[in-house]
């Protein structure tokens, strides 16, 4: 047998090689993947070994750091995360310990808010305890701005100008779900 290829099938793997790439670059520039986040959106884990996987509330537990996570829109499978003004910050919180505003937002006390400071626009990646008080917090490392989860991620310390946007969630079929848009300005201050 000859283990040399023919030109025909180097010709049809080279077609066939060309066409997975042109279609993963379609997926980049499906311009429903920049959408908010919508209502009726699952959120999917952003990163780890689970990303891409939808996000159920037995995954956060009172206590526990944030999970990052990206709206998905079920109906088309369509993962928003083509920009990154969409990345969500999830954590449950004891719901004794919310307002009444963060608490008609939470799902058993779960809250979302958008995971891009409103000081600069970088990313919110820390939780910490806050520089005053014994509350664990959200951080932004850039310029040090914390943001209180229980308090509608108000601003607590730092040179943020305002709270993080919130995405009220609720729980369908066992897997966290988009209520309504963000409520707020998503990302960094202008000018």
């Amino acid at each position: 047998m000859d283990d040399h290829p023919t030109r025909r099938s180097v010709v049809f793997g080279t077609l066939a090689a060309c066409a997975t790439v042109t279609s993963a670059a379609a997926d980049d520039d499906d311009p429903r993947k920049e959408k908010r986040p919508q209502k009726g959106d699952l959120i999917v884990f952003s990163e780890g070994e689970r990303e891409g996987q939808t996000i159920t509330p037995d995954d956060l537990k009172i206590g526990e750091p944030p999970v990052h996570g990206w709206p998905k829109d079920p109906a088309n499978a369509i993962v928003r995360d083509g920009s990154r003004l969409n990345e969500v910050l999830l954590v449950r919180l004891d719901p004794t310990e919310l307002d009444e505003d963060t608490r008609q937002r939470t799902a058993e006390g779960i809250v979302a808010y958008s995971a891009i400071c409103s000081h600069a626009g970088c990313p919110v990646t820390a939780w910490i305890k806050a520089t005053e008080g014994n509350d664990d917090v959200f951080k932004c490392m850039c310029h040090n701005s914390e943001y209180d989860p229980r308090r509608g991620a108000q601003v607590v310390f730092g040179p943020a100008p305002r709270r993080l946007a919130a995405l009220p969630l609720v729980i369908k079929d066992g897997a966290l779900m988009i209520a309504a848009p963000f409520i707020g300005k998503v990302g960094g201050q202008q000018g």
